[in-house]
């Protein structure tokens, strides 16, 4: 009864909505969410200290080696954006290009690329109160345009399913809709490998690849395991590469790991996978049959390990050598 009070309570305390307009799901666990938080925001608080006295002065983020360390410690909400522009290169562009971002939405329409990107609006976070349609403003529109911005900037590119995703977490951070296009730019133009979202995808299957090459050498176990079953790392994974761990790990942790990815390239996106894979490997290798495989794979998304995103981007660096 004790445990269940505090749960409680835990449960009053801690809004049902997150600051990023996601609901918390039924199962959320509130009472160690909450024990996570209390030491987290004065985590939040020292960085944030250190973080106003470097960007003192309002000029441009530059990479450096005490910014990657920083970085890696965390960001800031409220100096993600600024600092996500500055190493990406995305501030330089759009300063180099002024008005490119209106251009695109004012230009030649494409029936095709408009109907593919008014498909996936209400598919798009429909666990966000700041995305449905009700919402005032609603963010189905700055969403909209800035993928038909992106589809027209990127003709070999258009539009594909899990860019929806990435926008919409660009659009939450910076709250501007061409700063949202021009870090999409950054990521599909720069950081991840050429043909990631292109109609072959072939990229984004070499990085699969990549993946099952790394797992064969640092957790052969698990290899070992996938191959007797015969299941590829498409069945398992795909949704890790292709929407770069959104909707798949906690909304915090997963912009604790973009800001690695903006910072330091697509590297990251194996360093997490090979984290969560090494840390639940004992799991893992429960698993009796490929339905069973794939829900392992399910639930080393969830839980305390992935939720706690300060301590889990501490452990990856180490874990991933």
């Amino acid at each position: 009864m004790e445990a269940a009070g505090r749960a409680q309570a835990a449960r009053d305390r801690v809004p049902r909505i997150d600051p990023y307009g996601f609901e918390r799901p039924e199962d959320f666990d509130y009472a160690a969410y909450e024990e996570f938080l209390s030491t987290y925001l004065v985590i939040l608080t020292r960085r944030a200290i250190k973080w106003s006295k470097l960007l003192k002065g309002g000029g441009g983020v530059q990479r450096s080696m005490t910014v990657k360390r920083y970085i890696r410690k965390g960001v800031p909400l409220e100096h993600r954006a600024r600092v996500w522009m500055g190493v990406s290169g995305a501030q330089a562009r759009m300063d180099r290009n002024p008005g490119y971002y209106q251009r695109l939405l004012q230009g030649e329409r494409s029936a095709s690329l408009e109907e593919a990107i008014r498909t996936d609006m209400n598919r798009t976070f429909p666990d966000n109160v700041r995305f449905r349609k009700d919402a005032e403003p609603c963010l189905q529109g700055p969403l909209y345009n800035v993928l038909l911005a992106y589809g027209h900037h990127n003709h070999g590119v258009g539009y594909c399913q899990g860019m929806n995703f990435i926008a919409g977490y660009l659009i939450l951070v910076t709250k501007s809709e061409e700063e949202a296009f021009w870090l999409l730019d950054a990521l599909v133009g720069r950081i991840l490998p050429a043909d990631y979202y292109s109609p072959s995808m072939l990229g984004l299957k070499t990085d699969q690849e990549v993946l099952g090459e790394l797992v064969r050498t640092k957790l052969p176990a698990v290899a070992a395991l996938m191959h007797s079953h015969g299941v590829l790392w498409t069945l398992v994974a795909s949704r890790w590469f292709i929407c770069l761990f959104v909707d798949v790990l906690p909304v915090e942790t997963v912009l604790r790991v973009w800001d690695c990815l903006f910072s330091e390239g697509s590297k990251i996106i194996f360093r997490v996978a090979l984290t969560l894979l090494k840390h639940h490997q004992a799991s893992i290798l429960e698993a009796t049959s490929v339905p069973d495989l794939c829900e392992k794979f399910k639930e080393i998304t969830r839980g305390r390990f992935v939720t706690e995103c300060h301590s889990f981007m501490q452990v990856w660096p180490l874990t991933a050598r």
